[in-house]
């Protein structure tokens, strides 16, 4: 009986080890990133402020990536006007269409899809920069010769990051919103001041308020995770691949978890 039992005992324990190590793991890289953003605000508003590299970094991060995120904002209000049109329909409801998508995409759809894209594009692109500037020792040069690499590399880019990813977010509320005009004009023909009225007569100014702070947050996740995972790298040029790669998952884990806590706080305000 005991020699049935040590078999399933061992791989309990060692699961338990696992898991141990693992909930371990998680706490720290939480603790490391949350330092690290802490080191940011410790130096985001002093002097020096490289107004010239924000500016090259908010045209990176935001123009660069206005083209994905219109593309996809418009695939993204068409198709859901085009799948919930059936639904609508079967309960003689087709007029609420707009009134609806509107109040999808402003409050959830266009924050949370658009962020992201941010954190699969900018975040990747933030790893992947830093972590090769790390494992050439470009930053090491930099405190060399006087420059303070942190305020140069990190503070610029978690600003761009904050300030641009909320401007997208309305940009592709705006397209996505059209995009719906033209996915009711497929079947039926409305005029557009008809569907603008209906469309702002449904929306107040909860439903924009809330769904636009949250994206700040946003930004700012993307810009600290990203920047952390290539400050931190290590390991050669494959520690640059995995840099990146983490960046993508780590942001887009916590867009999700703060999106959660924006709906707790939104429903506990009774803004929802």
């Amino acid at each position: 009986m005991t020699g049935v039992n040590l078999p399933c005992s061992g791989t309990r324990y060692l699961f338990a080890v696992a898991g141990k190590s693992a909930f371990k793991e998680i706490v720290e890289e939480a603790g490391a990133i949350a330092a690290f953003a802490g080191r940011f605000f410790t130096q985001a508003f002093r002097p020096r402020f490289e107004w010239a590299e924000l500016l090259r970094q908010c045209y990176l991060n935001g123009y660069r990536s206005l083209t994905l995120v219109a593309i996809t904002a418009f695939i993204m209000g068409l198709v859901l006007t085009v799948q919930s049109r059936p639904t609508l329909e079967s309960f003689g409801a087709e007029s609420m269409l707009p009134s609806m998508v509107a109040i999808s995409v402003v409050r959830e759809i266009a924050p949370v899809i658009t962020a992201l894209i941010c954190a699969g594009k900018i975040g990747s692109s933030m790893g992947a920069e830093l972590g090769s500037m790390k494992v050439t020792e470009q930053i090491d040069a930099m405190e060399v010769s006087g420059t303070n690499p942190f305020k140069y590399l990190v503070v610029t880019r978690v600003w761009s990051t904050t300030l641009m990813v909320p401007l997208l977010v309305v940009l592709a509320d705006g397209i996505a919103i059209y995009a719906s005009y033209v996915g009711v004009n497929i079947k039926d023909t409305v005029s557009w001041p008809l569907f603008y009225r209906q469309v702002f007569e449904s929306l107040e100014f909860s439903d924009f308020l809330p769904a636009f702070i949250k994206t700040f947050f946003f930004g700012f996740a993307i810009g600290v995770v990203g920047c952390y995972k290539g400050w931190h790298t290590e390991k050669g040029t494959e520690g640059v691949g995995l840099s990146a790669h983490s960046a993508v998952v780590v942001s887009s884990l916590l867009i999700f978890l703060l999106d959660l806590v924006a709906v707790q706080i939104t429903d506990i305000m009774g803004l929802n």
